[in-house]
């Protein structure tokens, strides 16, 4: 957690000089989460991280409301519906972690109109009217590339675990691995499965994979599908390839346990879960007339080899690495992207 910490304590000019707005009393204000998805171990911890959150901003009456909403399903249809409602019931704000990054424009568009903030975050839109709160997924997949080439010097064949089909942070962390891959010819992408950021899909889709595929060096993935993956090269009696790792409990605590076998090395990045929470404080800002880049910039948090066993302590058992933010965690993050 390094990484964010570090980051949050960027700048050194006041929050609210920067802002040049008065404030606005918030207390009666209404937010809601409009979730896609809550399929995995990383959006169970998100959920908790915006709920733990929330909680204390409504106990502590600096919002009315923050009600989350998780569609039944992973459509795109399902979710625009869902926010048509919430345009209905008269929120002042709604906090989206979007199934697409276009398909949705029109329904944030209507939301904009009709003068409710829309912070997207994680999954992100396009529409210009919204906010977005962002990781470089991008370069997060490419470091995966460059990470591996230290682990194994030599090249070889890689298999590709994708995420969430139709997102912003899958089709970002793919190019970043094609990127990455073009500036290491060594490598060669031999197969692909989608994991949907889930060890249990990952892992059936790994399996039904393996068979068809040369002998495999090293696995670059999207998070939440690490130990997944390690599960099926076992089952399957093949070697153990570099698997990258995605700061979910069970993915450290297996590398853990390879390090102590025989010192086994790789590497582990994801966007912690509580960026959730600072989607939230960014539509309460916003909401209280602070003036806000429509688009935050916040690091992934990663570990090495020489940290990672230290952070394990404060995973919970299923659960991922993450970070809440306060809201004068949040008032830094702003601060350091107005710079």
């Amino acid at each position: 957690m390094k990484t964010i910490i570090k980051a949050l304590a960027l700048g050194a000019v006041s929050f609210a000089a920067i802002a040049g707005s008065a404030s606005a009393d918030t207390s009666a204000k209404k937010i809601a989460f409009s979730n896609n998805y809550a399929g995995n171990s990383w959006r169970q911890a998100m959920l908790k991280s915006y709920d733990i959150v929330t909680k204390k901003a409504v106990a502590d009456k600096v919002v009315g409301a923050a009600d989350v909403f998780t569609t039944a399903d992973k459509d795109v249809p399902t979710q625009a519906a869902q926010l048509q409602n919430l345009i209905l019931q008269g929120y002042d704000a709604i906090v989206i972690n979007a199934a697409s990054p276009d398909a949705l424009n029109g329904a944030v568009k209507q939301a904009c109109d009709a003068g409710i903030v829309v912070v997207s975050f994680d999954g992100v839109v396009t529409e210009p009217c919204a906010y977005r709160v962002v990781v470089d997924f991008k370069a997060m997949g490419k470091a995966e590339v460059e990470q591996m080439a230290k682990f194994q010097p030599k090249g070889g064949n890689l298999l590709e675990i994708r995420g969430l089909a139709g997102t912003s942070i899958d089709e970002a962390i793919h190019n970043g691995i094609l990127e990455g891959v073009k500036e290491h010819p060594e490598f060669k992408i031999v197969g692909s499965v989608t994991g949907d950021w889930d060890q249990t899909t990952a892992q059936k889709a790994v399996a039904t994979i393996l068979p068809s595929l040369p002998p495999i060096v090293g696995v670059v993935d999207q998070g939440g599908d690490g130990y997944g993956a390690a599960q099926a090269f076992a089952a399957a009696g093949k070697p153990r390839p570099t698997i990258i790792m995605g700061n979910r409990q069970d993915e450290l605590e297996w590398w853990k346990e390879q390090k102590a076998k025989d010192g086994y090395t790789t590497w582990s990045a994801s966007i912690a879960p509580g960026v959730s929470t600072l989607a939230f404080w960014v539509a309460q800002q916003v909401l209280d007339g602070k003036q806000i880049p429509h688009d935050l910039l916040v690091p992934y948090l990663a570990f090495t080899q020489d940290d990672f066993e230290a952070a394990l302590p404060n995973i919970p058992k299923g659960g991922v690495a993450s970070h809440e933010y306060t809201q004068a965690d949040a008032e830094e993050a702003i601060k350091a992207n107005m710079k």
